[in-house]
């Protein structure tokens, strides 16, 4: 960490190592992005294809490739099922496979579980199963892949289109701000929801459709901040001395009103990014959100909601909502306390 730190500016690394002494913030960032790491590589750690397969002295990856059923000794030419009993008998008469640590997709179902689904937590299923007898603690992982895949999306492309619009407004003022003001007095009175269930009634819900609906409303929330900076920072005698040197305006907002403007926009980003968590989990919860079938935090609130009998599922949901939600609010802290000029710490 040295090495990093010896390559930032004097004022950056005060921020460093401002932002390092709250511990909280910073090990909930180490926590949250270990976490993210790890489900990125979800294929590897939950699913219901081998790693390996050694069959005949020849080595596979049904991981990564589909495999059809006769390169094992099977009859059909359809993807291999490696969970079919003669399938695993001839894998294991001729070479050996590698199983994942947790066996089971997130689309699994576990016909063999011996008792109605869903199931309590055992040796097979260390989260229980679903409903539909699928894995929780798998679904778990993929859900926790795709809500933050999700958010860091929205909360980057949303911050871009915010930060340009704000920065328009700020630096023009007069009636480029009036008119940006009024548009967007409308705009965010417009019912969300419902715009939500009209969209989701003509076109089937997925990843890019619910990123696109949300982002025509998220990027207002960082407008108000970039839009007080630049007012503020425009009548500057550095701004006026670089506009008298002949200093075009798009030059003059990035390279020298943004950077001073992105202090106050880097602190609201966890908040952001927590808030795209809560409006995905919230639209699955709803049925509003991903295709059925699709794991997600929202889904599996929903039924542990309907399956009482069952509280893992609600438990589970729960802790690992409230779990995502307050280590991104800690690093927000923390990030606000590293910008902010009046904190020091020893």
């Amino acid at each position: 960490m040295s090495g990093f730190t010896s390559k930032l500016s004097v004022l950056n690394q005060r921020r460093w190592s401002n932002f390092t002494a709250n511990r909280r913030g910073y090990w909930s960032l180490w926590i949250i992005g270990a976490l993210f790491l790890l489900s990125l590589f979800a294929e590897f750690i939950a699913n219901d294809r081998p790693l390996l397969v050694s069959y005949k002295s020849q080595i596979y990856a049904p991981v990564l490739f589909d495999y059809p059923e006769t390169t094992f000794g099977g009859s059909f030419e359809t993807p291999a099922d490696y969970n079919d009993a003669f399938l695993r008998n001839a894998i294991a008469t001729n070479g050996w496979m590698v199983m994942p640590l947790i066996p089971f997709g997130h689309r699994t179902i576990d016909f063999n579980l011996g008792r109605p689904a869903p199931a309590p937590p055992s040796a097979k299923h260390w989260l229980g199963t679903d409903n539909q007898g699928r894995d929780v603690l798998s679904r778990l992982i993929y859900g926790f892949r795709i809500s933050m895949l999700f958010a860091l999306v929205l909360t980057i492309v949303s911050s871009i289109v915010g930060i340009a619009a704000g920065a328009v407004q700020g630096y023009f003022g007069g009636m480029t701000d009036l008119f940006f003001q009024r548009f967007i007095e409308i705009w965010g009175g417009l019912p969300q929801l419902f715009i939500l269930i009209i969209v989701a009634s003509i076109i089937a819900p997925g990843f890019w459709t619910l990123l696109g609906v949300l982002l025509l409303f998220s990027w207002t929330s960082l407008v108000s901040v970039v839009r007080a900076e630049f007012l503020r920072a425009r009548n500057l005698d550095y701004v006026r001395a670089a506009k008298a040197l002949g200093m075009g305006d798009v030059s003059l907002m990035t390279k020298h009103i943004l950077p001073n403007a992105m202090v106050a926009t880097v602190t609201f980003l966890p908040f952001v990014l927590s808030g795209a968590v809560v409006s995905l989990t919230s639209l699955d919860f709803l049925g509003l959100g991903m295709p059925p079938g699709s794991a997600s935090l929202g889904e599996l609130l929903r039924q542990g909601k309907e399956n009482l009998q069952a509280p893992w599922l609600g438990f589970t949901g729960f802790f690992t909502i409230a779990s995502m939600l307050t280590l991104l609010v800690f690093v927000g802290e923390s990030v606000r306390d590293a910008l902010d000029p009046r904190k020091t710490f020893s």
